[in-house]
């Protein structure tokens, strides 16, 4: 009886954390359980991964200390990364290029809207050419294609119209997780290629950088991997690092396994715990710290565009009285609060330092129905809807988007 109430749960729990989306809060609990889970049973036999595949990661890790880790770097690449928290860190990362920047927010399926805007946007003649490119989540996946322009418009499109939840995970638990994410990493295997990164490298010698990021969950901090650094490396430890952290930062803790991934500090080599980006950061723009009224330091950049593959508004709904009901609830409540409120202090600190600020974000009005997670035909609609916005010119807005805690027609 446990088992059954933690899968029902967790379904719930891994759409609404993964997604962050009302449409997938319309479907009961147990509707989204079993629709994911058939979708997984229906594939899985045609998709079994092979023995060579599966989980190595079962080690026990060896311990490490708080001073040990925040001296960590990767071994040969030590522009790696850096604290996502920390001013003076992240500057070392900082793009020799000028031009506007590109943040993309987290959100699940719904990153088909980020993937239709860019779309549109290529197709209106008025995208730009990015300085900086910052992913989270599935905004982390997107990234990577969007750094590297119009020409992977079609590959974006589709990994949102073709995949399903199949595609994503399957309904077993692991050591570490309540989920499998093996056809996700997959996935990511088959899309990421020695060509990508080298194409990724050629570009971040020009000056250009891509950001990912994740979290630390032994530090409790946001990482921003310098994603060109790594590609520009060129062997397999840096492919292979490259799809981890891409992993990672779509990694839902305790539904999908952390992604470990080996440091060193003094001459010690040891492995860290990374998931999920979006714990720690919606989207990335720079540190925190950098955006507050208090800090004296300039972003380092007059240009930025947020592409928020949500919708920012409150929607109504009727809470089934039950544990997953609640909780599901509650936790997509507040993964959209704390989305305002960075789009808030993103905004306030644009207009404090006169950098040119516009948002993206799903219109309220888009209400087409979803049949559950990575519902083929719910993305294939939303990805339609971005790129008519984008097309249009429509989908970015200098103004401030409404954040009131009430939903329309509720003032």
């Amino acid at each position: 009886m446990l088992r059954i109430c933690a899968a029902v749960s967790a379904a719930l729990l891994l759409c609404t954390l993964a997604v962050s989306s009302p449409p997938f809060e319309r479907a009961s609990a147990q509707t989204l359980a079993a629709q994911a889970k058939k979708k997984v049973q229906k594939k899985v036999q045609k998709k079994a991964p092979p023995a060579a595949a599966a989980p190595k990661e079962q080690a026990e890790r060896g311990p490490f200390t708080a001073e040990e880790d925040d001296a960590a770097v990767v071994p040969g690449i030590p522009d790696a990364r850096a604290w996502g928290d920390s001013e003076t860190d992240f500057a070392r990362l900082l793009p020799q290029a000028s031009g506007p920047w590109l943040a993309i927010s987290g959100g699940g399926s719904d990153g088909a809207y980020g993937a239709g805007v860019l779309t549109g946007w290529t197709q209106s003649g008025t995208r730009p050419d990015f300085a900086v490119v910052t992913g989270v989540s599935i905004g982390a996946l997107i990234a990577p294609f969007a750094f590297l322009g119009s020409r992977y418009d079609e590959e974006v499109h589709k990994n949102f119209t073709t995949i399903g939840a199949a595609d994503i995970f399957e309904d077993r638990v692991t050591r570490d997780s309540l989920f499998d994410y093996w056809p996700l990493k997959r996935l990511i295997e088959q899309q990421v290629t020695a060509k990508l990164l080298a194409e990724i490298a050629v570009e971040h010698a020009r000056g250009r950088r891509l950001f990912v990021a994740t979290t630390n969950l032994d530090a409790g901090r946001r990482v921003i991997w310098n994603m060109g650094a790594i590609a520009a490396r060129g062997n397999e430890a840096a492919l292979k690092l490259f799809r981890d952290i891409l992993l990672a930062s779509s990694s839902i803790p305790g539904f999908f396994s952390p992604v470990l991934i080996e440091v060193e500090a003094d001459g010690k080599t040891f492995r860290e715990m990374h998931s999920d980006g979006t714990i720690t950061a919606p989207f990335f723009v720079v540190p925190d710290a950098m955006l507050s009224p208090s800090s004296t330091a300039r972003p380092p950049l007059s240009q930025l565009y947020v592409l928020v593959n949500s919708k920012l508004g409150p929607e109504f709904k009727l809470t089934d009285r039950n544990v997953p009901g609640v909780l599901g609830r509650s936790i997509a409540v507040a993964l959209t609060a704390a989305l305002r409120a960075e789009v808030m202090l993103t905004y306030v600190a644009a207009q404090r330092h006169s950098i040119s600020l516009r948002i993206a974000r799903v219109d309220q009005a888009f209400d087409h129905p979803s049949r559950g997670p990575f519902d083929g035909k719910y993305m294939q609609a939303l990805y339609e809807f971005g790129v008519a916005a984008g097309k249009k010119g429509t989908a970015f807005d200098a103004a401030l988007p409404e954040l009131s805690m009430r939903a329309p027609g509720n003032q």
